[in-house]
């Protein structure tokens, strides 16, 4: 009964506090502390090699983001004329396993860099520290699963994490029952994914929410832009 109730608590109710959290504080955070809603970048204190680390970690772990979107919340019918669950399982293996690695590496760059330059050491809050460590090990974790997966290639945990997304998705708490008997490490990266949505609200990962609106610039209408022509004056002929 223990064990049951535990089950239910971070996988059937857990989820849930922290994506209210996110939705929430992200609203309340852009409307009493709009100043705040920033990345904090700290490309003046030293550029070096902060362009490839974060370009690798970005472009990364957006793929990442959209493999775990799309793997996850795809229609059964539309994936299934095109993907048997082992094939499916198969290529999310190869794309995750291999953004996750690129991702991973760029963001050990980063990481290096924040702790080893003293000038940003000394300007980073525990809390920008406290993330990137974050986002490195739920990375790792990413990474362990896709050995893990290699003896499960018969696609029945890949199908039961599967149903277990869409049914957080469309708040079917019940869900939860179904990751009583998954590994451990496929639950610490689920549990450690929802806690960073649920601390995003008060860090620097705020500035993901700017990242989506990005897309809106797709959609936008063309923004005119009027330049001031200076009038030069002839001199006065005599």
């Amino acid at each position: 009964m223990s064990n049951s109730y535990m089950n239910t608590l971070l996988f059937g109710i857990y989820p849930y506090v922290c994506l209210v959290v996110l939705l929430m504080g992200s609203l309340i955070r852009f409307d009493r502390e709009p100043y705040t809603w920033k990345s904090d970048s700290s490309q003046m204190l030293r550029a070096g090699s902060l362009r490839i680390g974060s370009n690798l970690f970005h472009y990364g772990v957006l793929v990442v983001i959209l493999g775990h979107f799309v793997g996850f919340l795809a229609p059964h019918w539309l994936v299934a004329p095109f993907l048997s669950p082992t094939m499916h399982q198969l290529l999310a293996m190869v794309v995750g396993g291999i953004a996750g690695l690129v991702a991973i590496i760029g963001l050990s760059m980063l990481i290096w860099r924040r702790l080893g330059d003293p000038r940003i050491r000394a300007n980073s809050r525990k809390w920008d520290i406290a993330v990137v460590v974050m986002l490195w090990f739920q990375l790792a974790l990413g990474l362990l699963t896709v050995p893990l997966s290699a003896f499960h290639m018969d696609g029945v945990l890949f199908e039961t994490l599967t149903t277990y997304v869409k049914g957080i998705v469309t708040l079917d708490g019940s869900v939860a029952v179904l990751m009583t008997d998954v590994p451990l490490t496929y639950k610490l990266h689920i549990l450690l994914g929802f806690t960073i949505f649920l601390i995003s609200p008060f860090t620097r990962m705020i500035h993901i929410w700017s990242g989506a609106g990005v897309l809106a610039y797709l959609v936008r209408p063309y923004q005119i832009v009027r330049t001031r022509k200076k009038v030069v004056k002839e001199p006065a002929r005599s």
